[in-house]
């Protein structure tokens, strides 16, 4: 057996390599649980022991909320979302523990390679287009829509008058005439 410990406040988490042949080993002839990473608990990752000399944790998040409003829900994928194999047909332990194993660590390190390489100049390209964007909302589209709003003022008068002599009457009249109607369904 294997043994994962994580600071030294941490419980351990035991990873058995074991083939799911070797079933002698177990009384009531049950696989066990493969256990791979269990995630700290909100207790423990406070209590994380961190040296002196290093005040900057790669483990532990600067930011704690990255994703406040759940834009990217649809990117919360796990191993077992994308890999999962039926009951009638197993590959051995090692290989699946590898496999999940492989697939997390290829996933984060393949994120962080592409985002060092991309994220500056998608956020400065992304600044830019946004200022752009702003400033031609603000001088442009902003007076363009307050002038249009001004000289057609009397345009709007007009139709409120319209809605309220016109429009409003016939659809309370056709409203109170259809309100007398009344329908019961029954069964034969």
């Amino acid at each position: 057996m294997d043994t994962m410990m994580r600071g030294e406040d941490s419980e351990e988490v035991e990873i058995d390599l074991g083939d799911s042949s070797e079933t002698d080993e177990f009384d009531n002839g049950e696989e066990p649980q493969m256990l791979w990473r269990a995630p700290p608990a909100p207790e423990e990752e406070e209590n994380i022991h961190t040296s002196a000399l290093v005040e900057i944790s790669d483990t532990k998040p600067l930011i704690n909320v990255r994703d406040p409003r759940g834009i990217n829900d649809c990117l919360k994928v796990t191993f077992e979302d994308v890999i999962a194999e039926p009951p009638p047909v197993r590959s051995g332990d090692r290989v699946w523990i590898w496999s999940h194993a492989l697939f997390e660590v290829s996933r984060v390190w393949i994120y962080r390679i592409v985002t060092v390489l991309l994220a500056v100049p998608v956020s400065i390209i992304s600044g830019v287009l946004f200022a752009i964007f702003s400033c031609f909302h603000i001088w442009m589209v902003g007076p363009c829509v307050q002038c249009l709003s001004i000289g057609t003022r009397w345009l709007q008068n007009l139709w409120s008058i319209v809605l309220d002599v016109i429009v409003r009457p016939v659809f309370l009249s056709a409203g109170r005439c259809c309100g007398g109607f009344s329908i019961h369904l029954a069964k034969e």
